[in-house]
């Protein structure tokens, strides 16, 4: 029974890590699909350049309580069915991946970076802090988000394992951590070359299509009236 409990603790986190909340939190507020400008990334970073702070906060929040909570009720409420670390670091791992591959969005997610904090805070809240410490540090000094990001899992396994030891729990800290390393790729060769975007930084095509198309519908509308 203990495997099953793991295993459904397991799947129930991937389907909770699979709903990407910038995708429904930027439909519910009448925003653009934050996939089709900026980064193309489905992540509250990304949803901030379309200039509404309000619907980033959101999206910030439900994607950090997507990892959060299926860790922390298994943390709490799992020792009674026999599940321990090696299913809390399953939990989530699963959480995460979900983000990364959502089931319900063709298996095209975000980074993670949110939602790998947390896991980490639900893990250990100490973990969590020092590791959003790490980011904090970095973007405010460096303005880039992705930077911060990635200075910060790189930093979570050691303190992990220099601070509270190895087994289940420092694997899947390491894990996500390569994860999301992997994931900014395409943000580090931007950083190499000077292109990345800042924190805040709305996106280029956004900001240019927004007057042109609004001079264009105003364009339109006096021919219309001519006629």
């Amino acid at each position: 029974m203990q495997t099953l409990y793991s295993a459904a603790a397991t799947l129930a986190a991937y389907l909770i890590g699979s709903l990407s909340f910038a995708v429904i939190v930027s439909r519910l507020m009448g925003l653009s699909d934050p996939r089709s400008y900026g980064s193309g990334n489905p992540g509250a970073t990304n949803v901030l350049r379309s200039g509404n702070k309000a619907a980033a906060v959101v999206t910030l929040l439900l994607d950090a309580l997507k990892g959060f909570i299926p860790v922390l009720l298994v943390n709490q409420f799992g020792g009674r069915y026999g599940m321990g670390d090696g299913t809390i670091a399953l939990v989530g791992i699963a959480a995460f991946v979900g983000h990364l591959w959502p089931v319900f969005f063709h298996f095209k997610g975000g980074k993670g970076v949110a939602t790998a904090a947390g896991v980490l805070l639900a893990i250990n809240p100490w973990l969590g802090l020092a590791t959003l410490a790490t980011w904090i540090i970095i973007a405010f000094f460096f303005r880039y988000s992705s930077l911060a990001a990635i200075v910060a899992a790189v930093f979570a396994p050691f303190y992990q394992l220099l601070i509270w030891g190895g087994g289940p729990i420092a694997g899947a800290v390491a894990l996500m951590g390569l994860l999301l390393v992997w994931r900014h790729t395409a943000n580090i060769q931007k950083l190499l070359k000077g292109t990345e975007s800042k924190l805040g930084q709305k996106s280029a095509a956004n900001a240019a299509h927004a007057p042109e198309h609004g001079h264009g519908e105003r364009h339109a509308h006096h021919h219309g009236a001519k006629r």
